[in-house]
C-alpha cells in the first residue's frame, strides 16, 4: 500500500513532532522514544539524529508540509504522541491544537484530548463510545453485518456455536487460529457478549492474521497496522481506543483494565513503528476480507494473499 510520507517529507514532519512535544522541556522521554523508533523502525532513516534536528514552529509546518495526507497523517502522529505525556496537560493540548490549526486538520483525536483535560475522563470516555458506534458497520466482520453490529439484547447461541464449531477445522487454517486465540486468552465468543459481535469478531480475525497478541502493545499494534493500510475515520478511532485504554488510561470498562505510558515499556515504540511498517508493505486490505468465508483456507495462504509481512519485533 502506498506511504503517506513521502521520503523527501520525513525530515520536516520529524521536525514538526518535535516542534509539537516541546512545552519547554524539549518532550518526554516517551514522546522521543516514539518519534525515534518512528525514524528508525519506519522510516529508516537512521541518519537522522533528533537532538541536531531543529523543532519547526506551528507556521513553520503549514509551510513545510502542503499535502493534505501528509497533513492528516501528521496530526494523528501528533495526537498519538499528545496520548504520550503523563498526565496530560493543558499545555500540551494547547500546543497540539495550534500545529493542527496551522496545517487546517481537526479530528476525534484532538477532541477527545481537549475534553480529557478541560470535562474529565468519563466525558471522554462518553464522547469516544458515541463516536465509535456511528462506524460500527465499517469495523464488522462482513458477513455479519446487518444482524451483529450492533449491541445485542441478549446472547446468540446460534452465532456462538458457528463461531466455536471453527474448533473442528484442519490445525494451520484461519479458522482454527481464531478459535484458538480465543480459548487461549479466556475470552468469551462473540454472541456470549453482547456488544457488537461483528466489530469483535473481525477485530481478532486481525489479531490472528497479523500475529499481535493482547498486551498493550501489541492491541496498539494491530490498530496501528490498520491505520497505516488503510487510513480510515473507522480504523483511526479503533487506534484512539487502544491509546485511550493502553497509553492515556482513561477508557475502562468490564472488559478493559486501564494503564497509562504503554509505549515506554522496552521494545513498545518499536512494535508501534513496526506495525506502520507492516501496514505500508501488505498488498490488499486484510481488514475488509469475509473471514469466515476465508477460514478453512491454510492460514499462511491467507496472509500471502493480502502481502501480510512476517512480524521482526517482538
Amino acid at each position: 500500500m502506498p506511504r503517506i510520507i513521502q521520503p523527501e517529507q520525513v525530515e520536516p514532519v520529524v521536525r514538526a513532532l518535535l516542534g509539537s512535544i516541546d512545552i519547554g522541556d524539549g518532550g518526554t522521554s516517551e514522546q522521543r522514544g516514539v518519534i525515534a523508533a518512528f525514524v528508525s523502525g519506519y522510516w529508516g532513516r537512521d541518519d537522522l539524529d533528533l537532538d541536531a534536528l531543529a523543532p519547526l514552529t506551528a507556521d513553520e509546518t503549514a509551510a513545510a508540509i502542503i499535502d493534505a495526507p501528509a497533513r492528516r497523517r501528521l496530526r494523528e502522529f501528533m495526537v498519538l504522541l499528545e496520548m504520550c505525556r503523563h498526565p496530560l496537560t493543558a499545555e500540551q493540548v494547547a500546543r497540539t491544537d495550534s500545529y493542527a490549526a496551522a496545517v487546517h486538520e481537526s479530528g476525534p483525536g484532538l477532541d477527545l484530548a481537549r475534553e480529557l483535560v478541560q470535562e474529565g475522563a468519563e466525558f471522554a470516555m462518553a464522547d469516544y463510545m458515541r463516536r465509535t458506534e456511528l462506524v460500527y458497520t465499517d469495523l464488522s466482520e462482513p458477513s455479519l453485518r446487518g444482524k451483529y453490529d450492533h449491541d445485542l439484547d441478549e446472547p446468540d447461541l446460534e452465532l456462538v456455536a458457528r463461531l466455536k464449531s471453527m474448533q473442528d477445522l484442519p490445525e494451520g487454517t484461519l479458522g482454527h487460529a481464531y478459535f484458538s486465540f480465543l480459548d487461549r486468552h479466556g475470552f468469551e465468543f462473540p454472541g456470549e457478549t453482547t456488544t457488537a459481535p461483528a466489530v469483535f469478531v473481525a477485530h481478532d480475525m486481525c489479531h490472528t492474521l497479523t500475529g499481535y497478541d493482547t498486551s498493550g502493545e501489541e492491541e496498539i499494534g494491530v490498530n496501528s497496522m490498520q491505520v497505516a493500510l488503510n487510513d480510515s475515520d473507522a480504523h483511526w478511532l479503533q487506534l484512539l481506543g487502544s491509546l485511550a485504554i493502553h497509553e492515556a488510561g482513561f477508557f475502562s470498562n468490564d472488559q478493559f483494565i486501564p494503564k497509562t505510558a504503554t509505549l515506554e515499556r522496552d521494545g513498545a515504540a518499536a512494535i508501534l513503528a513496526e506495525a506502520f511498517r507492516r501496514g505500508v508493505e501488505c498488498t490488499d486490505d486484510y481488514t475488509k476480507a469475509d473471514h469466515l468465508a476465508l477460514a478453512h483456507l491454510p492460514l499462511e495462504e491467507v496472509r500471502a494473499q493480502f502481502g501480510i509481512p512476517e512480524r521482526q519485533v517482538y
